[in-house]
């Protein structure tokens, strides 16, 4: 059973939908019990990455979510939340990722901020990326991403280099929307599922 964690960020309804057409069995929680027992995590979001770790901490799954052993999945501010920290509203995150998340700065006229929308990933050959090639383009909506780390195992260039998706054990990350980024996106999700 694949659980998505609620912590009341944006783009939940949207990795359910993705694990719908999948045919995954999932539920949504967040009951720490419940995410401890799952035989995969899924944490998503959109939204503020202080406000996200107070939510994580009222739910008393700060703790739960690093001493997780099954294949756990970060999507976008989900990613953001297991690095150390967060430039964003000064977060303390989860320190599963050995990087920090800062913000995009625009470079030129057609850089804008927020990132939103398709841009090219350049990937390592990580078993969640299996069967991606090198170039495809995947969906981005964010203003503040993960700079380079150990564990980088994408990267996207925006102004700067920063880290597309982020591996370590049994934790991945992705700061592209799998769940939006077409038949690319969908790969990754059943390469998830398959880990």
């Amino acid at each position: 059973m694949i659980v998505i964690v609620d912590y009341d960020t944006g783009n939940l309804r949207s990795v359910e939908n993705s694990l719908k057409r999948l045919g995954a069995d999932y539920r949504v929680s967040s009951d720490p019990a419940v995410i401890a027992g799952a035989g995969r995590v899924i944490l998503p979001g959109v939204g503020e990455a202080a406000t996200a770790m107070q939510n994580l901490k009222i739910r008393g799954l700060t703790e739960v979510i690093p001493s997780l052993r099954q294949p756990v999945l970060g999507i976008c501010i989900g990613l953001q939340l297991m690095c150390r920290s967060s430039e964003e509203g000064q977060a303390e995150c989860l320190g599963i990722f050995d990087t920090e998340v800062t913000r995009l700065t625009g470079a030129g006229p057609d850089l804008k901020i927020p990132h939103m929308g398709w841009n090219t990933i350049a990937h390592s050959g990580s078993p969640l990326l299996r069967g991606i090639g090198e170039g495809e383009f995947v969906y981005y909506v964010h203003s503040y991403a993960p700079g380079l780390c150990r564990g980088t195992i994408a990267t996207t260039e925006y102004g700067r280099t920063f880290s597309a998706a982020i591996s370590r054990d049994n934790f991945f990350g992705t700061q592209f929307h799998p769940e939006k980024s077409g038949t690319v996106g969908e790969r990754v999700m059943k390469n998830f599922l398959t880990l």
